[in-house]
């Protein structure tokens, strides 16, 4: 079995599942982790909280360049260094200057 990437993280999932289909309609198998999660707002920690989209390791780059092709809104990431959001746009972070990580990748 081949390896899955995260290909963005968000807590949109009406975003979310969007993009499943737009990238499912380009032949690209996507996989939506999270979903579940989503009713524990509130009680369960602001990491947890988000939805992700998962792609094959050899589908990541075709993945990424349909979402850029699209021009649609990056979703905001959280600092693992401080814990402040940022825009979807932003490669370090605004508060503390950290690189952008996503603790899956």
């Amino acid at each position: 079995m081949e390896e899955r990437k995260c290909l963005l993280t968000g807590g949109n999932l009406l975003q979310a599942h969007t993009w499943k289909g737009l990238l499912q309609i380009s032949g690209i198998e996507v996989e939506l982790r999270g979903e579940a999660l989503l009713g524990g707002i509130g009680e369960l920690p602001v990491d947890l909280q988000n939805v992700e989209l998962w792609v094959s390791q050899s589908q990541l780059p075709q993945a990424q360049a349909q979402l850029d092709s699209l021009q649609c809104d990056l979703p905001k990431w959280q600092c693992v260094q401080c814990h402040e959001f940022n825009e979807g746009s932003f490669e370090l972070c605004w508060h503390c200057s950290a690189e952008r990580s996503e603790a899956h990748n």
